[in-house]
């Protein structure tokens, strides 16, 4: 019973830090949002467990489009897994928002984007930002948010519209903080860094 309690107190607690760190620099209001050079968009899987398209992804496409055409970010990097030659979140992002207006020349790949961790730190350590917008859902950004202070980025979020009845998101999430201050207690690195890339200037090359 003590052992649970504690469990609960952490996650509780883990989950309030954020929230607090992130006060403030996550808008909703595109008109109220101010003007970074960069947006990084947050992968996820385009498709649902069923097959159909994944809300969250289209969410996100859409808000970093309307971000893009708003004039509020210039260019857009694109970070997520591409740890299989059939899966490649990057590649799926570029296409939708190709396909939402969005200036190729205007867009640059992280293929190494596997964790949220590893999205914020290549994009100063590779992609050389250290200030930028993180495009997601308010919960996803929360979290962003506060890995990205934490390597002393200066970090603002756009909320792209939540979905509703998902809980096995929202007790991942829950777990996904706690495990934000393990990665720092225990001084976890990115699972690739790489040479560095300049945002806009990357060549494209078509995925299979």
């Amino acid at each position: 019973m003590v052992l649970m309690t504690l469990v609960i107190m952490a996650i509780w607690w883990c989950d309030r830090r954020i929230a607090a760190s992130a006060a403030g620099r996550s808008f909703d209001d595109v008109g109220a949002i101010p003007h970074n050079r960069v947006g990084v968009v947050l992968g996820t899987s385009e498709r649902g467990r069923g097959g159909g398209i994944n809300q969250y992804f289209a969410q996100r496409m859409s808000a970093a489009a309307t971000l893009y055409h708003s004039g509020k970010v210039d260019q857009l990097l694109l970070s997520g897994d591409n740890g299989r030659v059939d899966y490649n979140e990057p590649e799926n992002m570029r296409r939708a928002l190709i396909r939402a207006g969005v200036d190729s020349a205007d867009i640059t790949l992280d293929h190494a984007g596997f964790r949220t961790f590893d999205s914020m730190v290549r994009a100063h350590s590779v992609f050389g930002q250290e200030r930028f917008t993180v495009i997601s859902q308010r919960f996803h950004n929360e979290r962003a948010i506060h890995i990205a202070q934490r390597s002393g980025l200066d970090v603002i979020g756009f909320n792209a519209p939540d979905v509703s009845g998902n809980w096995r998101t929202r007790i991942r999430e829950k777990l996904a903080r706690v495990k934000v201050f393990l990665d720092i207690l225990c001084d976890v690195e990115p699972k690739f860094l790489g040479d560095p890339v300049v945002i806009g200037e990357q060549e494209h090359v078509n995925a299979r």
